[in-house]
């Protein structure tokens, strides 16, 4: 059961990134969903998040939170038909109840939960990953997206924060066919107006090549 918690604390706590935005839209929940979200939301609320340095303190400190509410967990896995050992059946479990945390502005989550993806991001600047072609165009869908084509296809990056040699792309018209180079990181994300979780290419580092 513990090995269990920790693989839905796990979840709860994958894919969330410093640009998410919970989404504030009305949800219905049950009750024992809500009693759920509020009694974990009042646990969190509680934890001196000063003291956590690492995401791995910040994945302790929330399967602290579940491991108290375990009553809780169960009768949510009954209400909503779950098999608690069985991993996909958990896994929407837990990206839902994060999901609702999130919709529901829990701040003390938002909070924990950044110092864990905060880790991850940095981690995968790290390692990075390169990708060229010809600038296309910069979309806006809530997010900027640099688009390159490669042959016939079309790629989406996201542009998120400030990096290195990013003022380049303040000015995409005077980059329109040349070719770049981007180094970027890919992660899991809870993208509010896609409602949803997907993997983002989010770019650390752009370059023109001759």
């Amino acid at each position: 059961m513990k090995t269990t918690l920790l693989f839905i604390a796990g979840v709860l706590m994958c894919g969330i990134v410093k640009a998410q935005v919970a989404e504030k839209s009305k949800i219905m929940l049950s009750a024992k969903e809500k009693e759920m979200n509020d009694s974990l939301c009042n646990c969190i609320s509680k934890i001196d998040l000063s003291t956590i340095k690492s995401s791995k303190e910040a994945e302790t400190a929330l399967t602290n939170c579940m491991m108290s509410r375990l009553n809780l967990m169960m009768e949510l896995a009954e209400e909503k038909n779950i098999d608690i050992q069985d991993n996909e059946a958990t896994h929407k479990l837990g990206v839902e109840i994060g999901k609702n945390l999130f919709k529901q502005n829990c701040a003390s989550f938002s909070k924990l939960a950044l110092l864990m993806a905060e880790e991850k991001i940095d981690n995968a600047k790290e390692k990075g990953t390169v990708s060229t072609g010809t600038f296309k165009r910069i979309d806006t869908k809530g997010f900027n997206y640099v688009i390159i084509s490669a042959g016939e296809s079309e790629k989406s990056f996201l542009w998120l924060r400030q990096f290195p040699n990013s003022e380049r792309l303040a000015n995409p018209a005077s980059l329109v066919g040349k070719k770049v180079k981007l180094t970027y990181q890919e992660y899991e994300a809870y993208l509010p107006q896609a409602k949803g979780y997907y993997n983002v290419k989010e770019i650390t580092g752009v370059e023109l090549m001759k």
